[in-house]
């Protein structure tokens, strides 16, 4: 009696394990958000530095590893993802020189992407907007611009960079 009430459930059972198996949804897929950050895959190269882009697994996020040759040699690893809630891209970095962090958050319209960020220059309050322009998709223009004391924005660094792979 005890098998044939075994045997019984295991009938109930096993289909219903099945069909609990068949509902699982699959995993998700990014977005075209996320897939915008596309456009940085590879390896760029400006006047002072090499940066290879590759999606991190699950392809939510771009990991950059970085190589500066300029007056300062240094490695870095940078990390950009898209914030669904914010609506933008969070950026950070860990540096060969010392702590990283956040830096900042990036938006994006049309070819241009867009950080903003506040600081300090000479112990005065500081502004600061980088942009990078993707003239074609093999070569951007990038630009930090610096505001002190609430006084006009100047030009503190400019490049152009290519897509070597």
């Amino acid at each position: 009696m005890r098998r044939l009430i075994l045997f019984e459930l295991l009938v109930v059972a096993i289909p219903c394990l099945a069909f609990e198996q068949s509902q699982t949804p699959p995993p998700p897929r990014p977005g075209p958000e996320i897939q915008r950050l596309g456009s940085f895959v590879g390896t760029w190269k400006t006047e002072d530095e090499t940066v290879t882009w590759e999606w991190f697994t699950g392809g939510f996020s771009l990991i950059g590893h970085v190589e500066n040759s300029g007056p300062v040699k240094s490695s870095e690893l940078r990390i950009i993802t898209y914030d669904p809630v914010a609506g933008d891209y969070t950026q950070y970095r860990v540096t060969s020189l010392g702590p990283g962090g956040d830096l900042g958050r990036l938006t994006v319209k049309g070819n241009t992407w867009l950080s903003q960020w506040d600081g300090t220059e000479d112990g005065k309050p500081a502004k600061y907007r980088f942009a990078i322009v993707e003239v074609t998709p093999t070569s951007f223009t990038a630009k930090l611009e610096t505001s002190v004391a609430g006084g006009p924005w100047t030009v503190t660094f400019e490049t152009k960079g290519v897509k070597i792979k």
